[in-house]
């Protein structure tokens, strides 16, 4: 029994070296220390897809850095885990990812980025296992209608900001009609999720671009694996057509616009959705992305502040400058609001570890973000937000194209602001120069 009893000097150190690190990690109530708040995040951080998560990381060490102390959780301070989860581009493993997090990580809170082959089977899983989730970068349309969204209805776990299809349309047609040309689009759309809603005759594109007065070339769906553009390319240098668009992602695309060069078509204009997203990627082009255009998601012109730290979109934008040592992504201002959206939440939640509390504190957000004011309930406070259908809000876009730049390769500059005139204009459109 003695011999039982003993504990050797060595174990002792041992025991209570381990008490007193867990004693000082924790605090004085070594054993009610507050349970962390758990927000998983999911996007693609590699495969095709890649470049949309960019700004993934940045963003972790910015929230890391605001929540390092911990929130204010129904009085409690509470530490902020971000579990994040890479999609490697692929639906399927989006969807594995997400019941991972729901199931074996016990996330409160669920939040995804890029494009629809990420938001929606995450939001789908979601829906589904009754977890609050939050997603953008990608039209509002494409996340809701594709899903089976009812606008009599909605969903009752899943929320969704970004613009909407038919507003970016629109806004395509503001910058076609910027140029003089024919009126004859090329359009090129893949046989994927975006490609498929984008092109349909009759809710897609081509209607409206046919309101607007445009013709639109549509050689059909294609393989996002093609290497070869010849057909299309014939077809649209025989229809003529002075502008391309389309939505593919950036090896596709600069396979598309080589070939484009190489076989003496000459656009007066190309915009596109995805691929020339991203200053890398268009640097990447050469002289080949000088004078691309395209929407502006986001940018420093844009006039709204951080709502954790007040830094205005151009501070931020420098902090990216100056940590990343390269140009800005107009997707940083995506990313980082998600998190204001998720601490907000967190900050107003009756019982964090409810569910349900959960999404009715989501549900109720009225906030000032970093991309402008974002709510999904009660009449909207200003026309920078419309909330088009339940579960949904937009956020503002406004023109803009790809030019040399002074500091970078190319700079990115909003050309036309007849959508959102609080966003100054900072140059003049330019044809496509084909030398």
């Amino acid at each position: 029994m003695e011999r039982k009893k003993h504990i050797s000097r060595r174990k002792f150190v041992q025991t209570s070296a381990g008490v007193i690190a867990a004693g000082a990690l924790l605090g004085k109530r070594a054993f009610a220390a507050p349970k962390p708040i758990k927000i998983g995040y999911v996007s693609p951080q590699t495969g095709g897809l890649a470049p949309f998560g960019e700004a993934d990381t940045f963003v972790f060490e910015e929230i890391r850095k605001y929540a390092q102390g911990g929130v204010m959780v129904g009085g409690t301070t509470r530490p902020v885990e971000i579990l994040v989860r890479d999609t490697q581009s692929n639906p399927n493993r989006a969807a594995e990812v997400t019941m991972s997090l729901i199931k074996s990580d016990k996330v409160n809170l669920l939040l995804a980025a890029g494009t629809p082959d990420t938001v929606n089977p995450v939001a789908d899983q979601c829906e589904v296992n009754q977890m609050p989730c939050l997603t953008t970068d990608t039209p509002w349309q494409v996340w809701y209608f594709v899903r089976g969204g009812r606008p009599d209805k909605g969903f009752d776990w899943t929320y969704h900001y970004f613009f909407g299809l038919d507003t970016v349309t629109e806004l395509t047609c503001d910058i076609f009609d910027l140029l003089p040309t024919n009126k004859i689009v090329a359009g090129l759309w893949p046989n994927d999720t975006d490609g498929i809603f984008e092109s349909d005759p009759v809710h897609g594109q081509p209607a409206i671009f046919k309101e607007r007065g445009y013709t639109t070339i549509d050689p059909g769906r294609f393989d996002a694996n093609v290497n070869d553009f010849s057909m299309q390319i014939a077809a649209f240098k025989k229809a003529n057509a002075d502008i391309v668009h389309g939505a593919v992602s950036m090896p596709v695309f600069t396979n598309f616009w080589n070939q484009v060069a190489q076989q003496g078509y000459k656009p007066k204009n190309c915009t596109f959705g995805k691929a020339i997203l991203f200053p890398a990627d268009v640097a990447a082009l050469g002289p080949l992305g000088r004078y691309l255009t395209n929407e502006v998601w986001w940018s420093p012109a844009y006039p709204f502040k951080s709502s954790l730290t007040g830094q205005t979109a151009a501070q931020l934008c420098d902090a990216w400058e100056a940590r990343m040592h390269k140009m800005w992504p107009m997707l940083l201002g995506c990313r980082y609001s998600l998190f204001e959206v998720a601490l907000d939440t967190f900050k107003r939640v009756q019982d964090p570890e409810s569910n349900t509390s959960v999404v009715q504190a989501l549900r109720s957000t009225k906030l000032n973000a970093i991309v402008g004011p974002l709510q999904w309930e009660g009449p909207p406070p200003n026309p920078w937000v419309t909330i088009p259908n339940k579960n949904v809000c937009t956020t503002p876009i406004v023109a803009g194209q790809w030019v040399p730049g002074k500091k970078w390769m190319y700079d990115f500059v909003v050309i036309d602001n007849r959508r959102y005139p609080q966003i100054p204009v900072q140059a003049k459109i330019m044809p496509l120069q084909w030398g």
